[in-house]
């Protein structure tokens, strides 16, 4: 493995390593085959480009040979993970969580390889933990304290803003981390808003297996106020989604998002990404990089041919100017979900109707359809349409 790979593994979208990325290195370099994974939690039927981020540093891991895991957390999403929730999560039934889980390996698969030479394995941590005992429960639990637990930021601040902790919340970092004990594994891959758990499994690993547990974050997409892409937030982008539906979300999202994007979204180097900032500050129309960006990503995830398709159709609709020219403006505030804009913008009667329009395909952004009802809209100037003949400016 040379430096260059090395260099790859350690830095590209990657927020830190621990116990450190000079530890990683050595690992790497020696040879070793490494058992690594990626947890994912079947909140909802989508995976989205944000997960894309550390399904991609797995590829790497998976090209150079190492055995690589996409973990299900077919049990540890019916706890429902608390971090960066400001209440506790809704639980799911196991059948809901299996049924979101279906099409998983589908949407992975246009990143991972789940054939051939050295393939991806799924797994699922339902099998181990919903087979441990209470004993063993109480055991694992040993390993922390509620002082750690209540240093994480969401449950101080629910703590002030005297909102409820439930115990099953305390749960959920014992039960990620023992998936690492049930796996043995060496490395884990996850957002770095997932650090806490994912060092819980690492203390687990050192007391229970006497191993050095690898943890590696990965930065996240953000907009300029920190909100990150979530299934849970909605305005995520699902790699499932239709390849105009996708290039049209890439050009509604916020000017700010284009480098986060190029970076961490996609194989365009570092240097023509610091080249894109100095173009930002030198007045470039940032239009133009998005563009580039949409088509980027939508030759990742479908095709040229649809790339191309998807470009042609975007332009058209500016090019041709197929919205009449006096278009009625509502003054929002943004972000705002596609179903509230709809209503707010009287291109809905209700909610309901907003979400029977969306699912009849009858919804637009700047001539893009929207099929998702959990859609954000983030951007000022943009055209929402109903049908035909019916449009509202968003300023």
């Amino acid at each position: 493995m040379n430096q260059d790979q090395i260099e790859t593994v350690l830095e590209r979208g990657v927020e830190a390593v621990y116990p450190s990325s000079e530890f990683l290195a050595s690992k790497l370099q020696s040879g070793k085959r490494l058992r690594i994974y990626l947890g994912v939690d079947p909140t909802s039927p989508h995976l989205h480009i944000g997960h894309a981020i550390g399904l991609r540093k797995l590829r790497e891991f998976q090209e150079l040979g190492h055995e690589v895991i996409l973990l299900i957390g077919s049990f540890t999403a019916m706890i429902g993970d608390p971090t960066g929730k400001s209440t506790t999560r809704v639980a799911l039934s196991q059948k809901e969580v299996l049924a979101n889980a279906a099409t998983y390996k589908k949407q992975a698969s246009k990143i991972l390889r789940f054939t051939g030479k050295n393939p991806v394995k799924i797994m699922f941590n339902h099998k181990w933990l919903g087979k441990l005992t209470m004993t063993e429960i109480l055991d694992l639990s040993s390993h922390f304290t509620v002082q750690q637990m209540l240093e994480r930021d969401m449950f101080e601040n629910r703590m002030k803003d005297g909102k409820p902790i439930y115990l099953h919340e305390f749960l959920y970092p014992l039960m990620q981390g023992y998936d690492s004990v049930a796996m043995d594994v060496d490395v884990e891959i996850g957002g770095s808003d997932q650090m806490f758990n994912m060092l819980a499994g690492r203390d687990l690993m050192k007391e229970l297996k006497q191993k050095e547990k690898i943890v590696l974050t990965m930065k996240l997409l953000t907009n300029d106020e920190g909100k990150k892409m979530s299934k849970s937030e909605g305005g995520f982008i699902a790699l499932s989604d239709a390849p105009e539906e996708m290039y049209g979300k890439l050009m509604a999202m916020d000017d700010s998002m284009i480098l986060p994007y190029f970076d961490l979204a996609t194989d365009v180097s570092k240097e023509e990404v610091e080249g894109m900032k100095v173009q930002l500050e030198q007045g470039v129309n940032p239009r133009d990089l998005k563009a580039r960006l949409a088509k980027e990503i939508v030759t990742m995830y479908h095709g040229a041919k649809a790339a191309d398709v998807a470009e042609e159709a975007f332009v058209s609709l500016f090019q041709h100017h197929e919205q009449p020219e006096e278009i009625a403006e509502f003054s929002l505030t943004l972000p705002i979900g596609i179903v509230d804009a709809l209503v707010e913008t009287h291109l809905a009667s209700s909610k309901g109707e907003a979400r029977r329009l969306i699912a009849q395909q009858a919804v637009k952004i700047d001539g893009v359809v929207i099929g998702d009802e959990a859609f954000t809209v983030e951007t000022y100037g943009v055209v929402l349409q109903r049908g035909k003949r019916n449009f509202a400016k968003l300023v």
